[in-house]
């Protein structure tokens, strides 16, 4: 997917489940914060953990959604892959999320939210289109957070 305008920004996966679970909240604003991205000639990323948490999310009853059947499901990832610029995984990728634990106060569950910042850090994206804003706070220092409601400069 060729870009013209440099732009590079890394997609959670809270958006792209609202973007395509069309009872999802807030459904509307994550397709419009997408496709005004695109619009806009941004390359769109994600990693192979957030095609991981998708398939997860998708496959447990929401609030807002039933469980999918795993070909449902997996007609989605293709998509998804058709779509995004996918960031692997890599041994670079272990060694900044190893460094970022080290400097930022992050356990548990966080973990997975800093290895979405060494995978951004790795792959030179500074920018993460997220509606959980607080989650990503402590990283600030390295990446820009676009929120989901907000207008994307």
């Amino acid at each position: 997917m060729a870009t013209t305008s440099g732009r590079r920004v890394f997609v959670d996966t809270n958006i792209l489940t609202r973007a395509t679970i069309d009872t999802a909240p807030l459904h509307r604003e994550a397709r419009m914060r997408l496709d005004e991205l695109w619009d806009n000639d941004t390359e769109l990323s994600i990693s192979h953990q957030v095609i991981r948490e998708y398939v997860a999310t998708l496959t447990r009853p929401q609030s807002y959604a039933s469980a999918l059947a795993i070909p449902a499901v997996l007609q989605q990832v293709e998509r998804l892959r058709n779509t995004f610029h996918i960031l692997p995984d890599s041994p670079a990728v272990l060694s900044r999320l190893l460094d970022l634990v080290h400097k930022v106060a992050v356990g548990g569950k966080q973990v997975h939210d800093a290895n979405i910042v060494a995978t951004m850090l790795v792959y030179e994206i500074d920018e993460l289109l997220t509606h959980n804003v607080g989650d990503f706070e402590r990283y600030r220092p390295f990446i820009r957070i676009l929120p989901l409601g907000q207008r994307i400069p």
